[in-house]
């Protein structure tokens, strides 16, 4: 399986750590913005080429798929033209920043009936993992989902706190996660509310944001999300349930009582990210539709599209 990494930030070599670890995967084409930074990672990880054009790597005949690490509001046009050129590909979290344009991915899919995938990597870590495997087995059923998304970003930095190009979103981007999330653990959402704090004056976007949702089965979820919060860092997911209460960070998970619970055995990783590549590269390998396809996250994209027009509406 040949691969082409397009975004050498600070996700990007996230995804090519966990390639590394797959059998039979090599790394042939790394594309970012800045041809230095595409050479240096290349030469890091072994690719043969490296470049600052899309095109470049869709055009050659060595790459299978690829894994789209770009900003925001280039995913859903790179992920069709992915697809056009005849490549598998992993888009990372948001597949896109409207409706519109994930609908358009997903006709691009079905057209195609390539493999196109979204980071929705909430749905691999093993913590959540755990969770889903309880609620399958009719073990747990959720109550309460309380969901806290916290980072301090006043000034537009990444993950690495180094200067962004473009500006990240609380809906469209870290929403994203929890929206999918609840859905995957407890059922369709069938009612949706979001409020916003002020507008930043040189970002323009909200800085802090609240969302309630229902699902069909009744189970609700608060999320609240913040780039203004001075304190620890991340996604914090407390699950409270009609048979225990769960607090999962990431890919570690504790009862309510803070009592570590061991989630080790759950996959054949404790790395999300790698998981989340595994199954990108089995699907395409094994032609099936894999968990967290266009498809199955579309609906997520519905419940942001419907927040969003419920914010413009004041």
């Amino acid at each position: 399986m040949r691969i082409a990494l397009v975004g050498a930030g600070a996700f990007g070599e996230k995804h090519l750590d966990g390639l590394k670890t797959i059998d039979g995967v090599e790394i042939v084409s790394v594309i970012s913005r800045q041809a230095g930074q595409a050479a240096a990672v290349a030469a890091k990880y072994g690719a043969r080429h490296s470049g600052t054009d899309l095109g470049e790597a869709l055009a050659r005949p060595d790459v299978d798929a690829v894994i789209l690490c770009t900003p925001t509001q280039m995913h859903a046009a790179q992920a069709i033209a992915c697809m056009e050129a005849g490549k598998h590909v992993q888009v990372e979290i948001p597949l896109a920043d409207s409706w519109a344009d994930a609908q358009a991915v997903v006709a691009k899919q079905q057209e195609t009936g390539l493999v196109c995938m979204v980071g929705h990597t909430r749905r691999f870590n093993p913590s959540h993992q755990y969770v889903h495997n309880r609620i399958r087995a009719g073990e747990f059923a959720i109550q309460q989902m309380d969901v806290q998304t916290y980072f301090f970003r006043r000034r537009n930095i990444n993950a690495k706190g180094e200067p962004r190009s473009w500006t990240d979103h609380l809906l469209w981007h870290h929403a994203a996660h929890t929206v999918d999330l609840f859905a995957y653990q407890a059922g369709k959402i069938v009612k949706a509310n979001a409020i916003e704090g002020p507008i930043h004056p040189e970002l323009g976007i909200a800085m802090d944001m609240s969302i309630q949702l229902k699902s069909e089965a009744g189970a609700i979820c608060t999320l609240s999300l913040s780039f203004n919060n001075d304190g620890p860092l991340g996604t914090f997911f407390r699950y409270i349930g009609d048979s225990a209460t769960y607090i999962a960070r990431y890919d570690d998970l504790v009862n309510g009582r803070e009592e570590p619970i061991d989630v080790s055995h759950v996959d054949v990783s404790m790395n999300g990210i790698e998981l989340q590549d595994r199954e990108f590269i089995a699907a395409i390998r094994e032609g099936r539709e894999p968990n967290s396809s266009v498809g199955k996250v579309l609906d997520c994209y519905r419940v942001l599209g419907e927040l969003e027009q419920q914010l413009a509406a004041g």
